[in-house]
């Protein structure tokens, strides 16, 4: 498992520059390489050796304030196959479904591979990360984003090309898993074989895009008998201005990214309590899964060429870690240079 972030910069740290204007740049130090902006150029070798939170200047003596990134800012400016889920997201699921050290937890998909960075801080190293994804290249992204920010490819997560449904049965043993996170289309899909896979009391958490999902992800858990009575959130989160008494929210804030709703696995044979309600509508056709795509709900879809770049960019970015772990003095990994605003 990755080590702890300290100690003196050194050839291969993803460094995070804080520049003028709060402009931020993340590189990758190599002994010979320089990051060029408008204010003038700074020099990678000007930075290695010196402490975390250290100040330099460039050639055009602007300073800038450089600091190993925490993992919200790795996720949030690392190659992305998919859309990610958001820390704030991330912090809810950790806490909805009571992630623990030392848990067996199955995640689908995987995506760009940010939520794997923050289970598999979560399960530490005597827990086991299974994540499936359906599509290759989104797993070879996720792979090597993990690889960039941990120096390494964690040897308790396991990492399959494949639909759920099919790959988990031939996965893990039956009642075996403690946590199952699905961030997918259809999760109610998947709903009867992570019941098989769940130990009795295990967790399921689904994050889905829209109140349709919402609705009928409840009805098909509600529908098996195998789970408590789901429970449903959404996590916004708003920044404030302080300085001195001018002290008032920020002008724009993170509002809705997705929901989650999650239930508990009971033992075999016990049945629910019975719960009232009143009748509403609960049947669903294949127009209502259509509105429920990606680009219905307004999504930007990523291009094949665009795509490949990023796999590009972050198999670039694990080759950077694995440089800055076999050097003598270990402690986090880096990356290549990303810009956060690309």
């Amino acid at each position: 498992m990755n080590q702890r972030p300290s100690g003196p910069f050194r050839v291969g740290d993803r460094v995070q520059l804080t520049g003028p204007k709060n402009r931020l740049h993340t590189i990758t130090l190599r002994e010979d390489g320089e990051l060029h902006t408008h204010h003038g150029v700074l020099k990678h070798i000007d930075l290695i050796g010196l402490d975390d939170g250290s100040v330099v200047a460039n050639s055009g003596e602007h300073e800038y304030l450089a600091l190993r990134p925490l993992l919200r800012d790795f996720v949030m400016s690392m190659p992305r196959g998919a859309a990610i889920i958001y820390p704030k997201d991330a912090a809810q699921i950790l806490a909805e479904a009571d992630v623990f050290s030392g848990a067996v937890v199955v995640e689908a998909g995987v995506g760009s591979g940010a939520l794997s960075l923050w289970l598999l801080r979560a399960i530490g190293s005597e827990g086991k990360l299974h994540s499936f994804e359906r599509r290759d290249d989104f797993a070879e992204v996720a792979q090597a984003n993990v690889e960039t920010f941990m120096g390494e490819v964690p040897d308790n997560w396991q990492v399959t090309v494949g639909d759920l449904v099919d790959a988990l049965p031939e996965t893990v043993e039956p009642a075996s898993v403690d946590r199952v996170i699905l961030d997918m289309l259809a999760p109610w899909e998947c709903i009867d074989v992570v019941a098989d896979a769940l130990t009795p009391g295990g967790v399921v958490l689904c994050y889905v895009a829209t109140a349709t999902q919402l609705s009928r992800v409840a009805e098909f858990i509600r529908g098996t008998g195998l789970f408590t009575e789901p429970e449903a959130n959404e996590t916004m989160v708003r920044g404030w201005h302080v300085e001195g008494l001018a002290v008032r929210p920020d002008h724009r804030m993170i509002a809705h990214t997705g929901f989650l709703i999650w239930a508990r696995r009971l033992a075999p044979g016990a049945v629910p309590p019975e719960v009232k309600r009143r009748a509403s509508k609960s049947s669903y056709g294949d127009e209502d899964v259509e509105m429920w795509t990606p680009g219905a709900v307004g999504d930007r879809q990523i291009t094949d060429k665009n795509l490949r770049k990023r796999v590009r960019e972050a198999q670039k970015a694990a080759q950077g870690a694995r440089i800055a772990a076999a050097s003598a003095e270990p402690h986090t990994p880096a990356t290549d240079e990303i810009d956060p605003s690309a």
